[in-house]
């Protein structure tokens, strides 16, 4: 549909936008909570998304892509609403574990240079934990998986081992390594490296035939064979495994640094939750699942870039 056809009730009149007024005019009931409410800082934040959503409705050319939006729009609201009628307005959950959106918001604006520091060093060892898993299961999983007897042994065998939970060797990495940084990153590297080889080793086995015979017809190399052939038809598969690894990277990330850490986005949690400051504790859980949604939104655009041929 183009722009000129979508009318001026499908860019605005929506259910979120209604939301969103109701969820102005609920910040004129009275609060019953003993802590300042501070509303002005999760009606910044929910003026903020309603603007980004104007200006999708406007810029919209698809009526697919903006009820999408909308509708995402439309469940933020909805929490946003649900959480301040049951904190500051009919304070129905304990003040302390759950505070009102508005001061969660407030503490999140205030700890953002902290914040900051902390999702930099997360994503730092997720850098290097990952990237040496995939320079290192890339290549072994296209020579293993050249090979159909080789490849299929090599399979289970990395099933196997990929079905050991990596925080089991904490114990050795912290004896053996200088640092628990450093065993943050060996954690993090065999979370992604047993996915990675697996789905690689997997799709190569399932190239068709065809491809292969057609390649060696032309007198292709090996490396040409196994880097510009193998690699490509079996993309699809391999893209699969990284997806399994950034996922469980991410969560053991977090695990190892609510461990023994002293920085990084699962440490700030921990702190705060073990000092009792539970307003921190949800900024803390906030940021973590935006940093990784982040994360994973710019893998998914790179996975359409890299099989945009199919």
């Amino acid at each position: 549909m183009s722009p000129a056809k979508l009318s001026f009730r499908t860019r605005y009149v929506r259910t979120a936008n209604l939301l969103f007024a109701i969820f102005l005019l609920i910040q004129f009931l009275p609060n019953r909570i003993s802590k300042a409410d501070a509303p002005g800082y999760a009606v910044g934040f929910a003026v903020i998304a309603e603007a980004a959503l104007l200006c999708a409705s406007a810029l919209a050319t698809k009526k697919t892509g903006l009820c999408l939006i909308a509708d995402i729009a439309a469940f933020l609201y909805a929490l946003l609403i649900a959480w301040t009628l049951a904190t500051a307005k009919f304070n129905l959950t304990k003040e302390m574990l759950f505070p009102p959106p508005g001061i969660v918001f407030r503490q999140l604006a205030e700890d953002v240079p902290q914040l900051g520091r902390h999702i930099g060093s997360s994503l730092a060892l997720i850098a290097q934990g990952y990237l040496l898993a995939l320079a290192a299961a890339l290549p072994l999983g296209l020579v293993l998986g050249y090979s159909a007897r080789i490849g299929n042994a090599a399979a289970y065998v990395a099933k196997f081992l990929g079905a050991i939970p990596p925080v089991v060797y904490i114990p050795y990495g912290i004896a053996l390594l200088p640092s628990f940084r450093s065993v943050s990153v060996l954690v993090i590297f065999l979370a992604s490296f047993w996915p990675i080889l697996a789905a690689t080793m997997s799709g190569v086995l399932l190239v068709e035939r065809r491809i292969v015979d057609s390649a060696r017809v032309l007198n292709v190399g090996r490396l040409t064979m196994l880097f510009r052939i193998i690699l490509s038809a079996a993309l699809p598969q391999i893209l699969i495994g990284c997806s399994q690894g950034l996922t469980v990277s991410f969560i053991l990330l977090t695990s190892a640094e609510m461990i023994g850490a002293r920085s990084g986005m699962g440490f700030y949690v921990k702190n705060y939750s073990d000092l009792g400051n539970y307003t921190r504790t949800i900024v803390g859980v906030l940021v973590v699942g935006i940093v990784i949604s982040a994360v994973f939104f710019a893998f998914n655009k790179l996975q359409k870039f890299l099989l945009r041929w199919r």
